[in-house]
């Protein structure tokens, strides 16, 4: 928990970050030998072509934007989607629906966003499909991370809405949906393209 400058203005309360569920492993595998087949091109070009080493940095970038940057918060009143070059702020107040299935969906403000760094596996989907068919069994489970994880957007969501004393599906509700922010992270738009076009040059030099 840490505190920091609100996304609209003045203090912040604190912020609650969830493990991404997916992209981890293949992101850091990619990553790595990313990192490793740069560092041949620089240590030992005879051996590793620049066009290698450069599409190697590329390929590094692209898997770190779209398999480790992703990220889903509880930033105060706004659940945060964090994308590969984009973060978007949604107010929990106008969250119309939402769904855990591959990927995190919701609909705010008659539009619809997601986020890849929550989600479960397939084989859970089917799994899950099955178990509600059947009648829940005796005694208590304790709940799963994504299952936790949906609780607590769910539980802030409420909250909100009474907060802003709101009922679910009504016009105000609909109304917060233009509260929704996106910032582009040009660091990593502008970090991106400067590999691409460095590829694309050494690639037609």
């Amino acid at each position: 928990m840490v505190d920091q400058r609100s996304p609209t203005g003045g203090q912040m309360p604190t912020v609650e970050h969830f493990k991404p569920t997916s992209g981890l492993f293949v992101g850091t595998v990619l990553v790595l030998a990313a990192a490793i087949v740069a560092v041949l091109s620089l240590l030992a070009p005879d051996q590793v072509i620049p066009e290698v080493g450069i599409g190697a940095i590329l390929i590094g970038l692209l898997a770190w934007a779209f398999t480790l940057r992703p990220r889903v918060s509880l930033l105060g009143d706004f659940l945060v989607l964090r994308g590969a070059v984009s973060t978007t702020l949604i107010p929990l107040g106008a969250i119309e629906e939402l769904a855990i299935r591959q990927v995190l969906a919701v609909r705010a403000g008659d539009r619809r966003y997601t986020s890849s760094a929550l989600g479960k596996s397939f084989a859970k989907l089917m799994k899950a499909n099955r178990q509600s068919a059947k009648p829940a069994p005796a005694g208590v489970k304790a709940p799963e991370f994504i299952d936790y994880v949906e609780d607590r957007i769910r539980q802030h969501m409420d909250d909100a809405r009474a907060k802003a004393g709101i009922r679910r599906g009504s016009p105000e509700q609909i109304a917060l949906g233009d509260g929704v922010l996106t910032r582009i992270s040009w660091p990593e738009v502008l970090t991106i393209a400067a590999a691409t076009l460095a590829f694309v040059v050494v690639i037609l030099v």
